[in-house]
């Protein structure tokens, strides 16, 4: 069985994840989409929310499995047996930034990381822009799936009501 991963904060998914996920999703027959748990960050959404709302919006393709994780993404690969990491490239910075850690991970423990351009449509596209423009009270409504905007913007009326 051909497996792969997806790491990534997720927080909250976009169509630009979803554009990732799903081109993966025909290559190969399983993909496990790793909530990457970072205890340095607060999140707009609980590891739990995300993947919650990961399910949901990848549930359309019927090879996904979704999971959180708390250490080295190799180790994630190594417990599954999961000898791919896909990573979308949305510029040439992230290709620099992606490049040690893709270095950096078959070095640790062999596992090879496969580079997925990002369409054009979503080539700008970031969780944190999403969230600072909505935050605003910009429209993002175009840029992530329906449930995970309804959820964003609850979020933040929530933040603004504790404020």
């Amino acid at each position: 069985m051909r497996r792969a991963v997806c790491p990534g904060s997720f927080d909250p998914i976009t169509y630009g994840h979803l554009d990732i996920i799903g081109r993966a999703s025909k290559l190969y027959d399983v993909v496990h989409v790793a909530v990457l748990v970072n205890r340095n960050k607060q999140g707009m959404f609980s590891i739990d929310e995300r993947i919650a709302l990961i399910e949901e919006t990848t549930a359309q393709y019927g090879n996904v499995v979704v999971e959180s994780h708390l250490g080295l993404l190799v180790d994630y690969c190594r417990e599954r047996d999961i000898p791919a990491i896909i990573k979308g490239l949305r510029a040439v910075s992230d290709f620099d930034y992606e490049l040690q850690m893709a270095q950096m991970n078959h070095g640790l423990t062999g596992v090879e990381t496969l580079f997925v351009p990002t369409s054009p449509t979503w080539s700008f596209l970031s969780s944190t822009l999403v969230k600072e423009v909505a935050s605003y009270g910009g429209d993002v409504s175009h840029l992530l799936p329906e449930t995970a905007h309804r959820r964003l913007v609850e979020r933040i009326a929530e933040r603004r009501a504790q404020q």
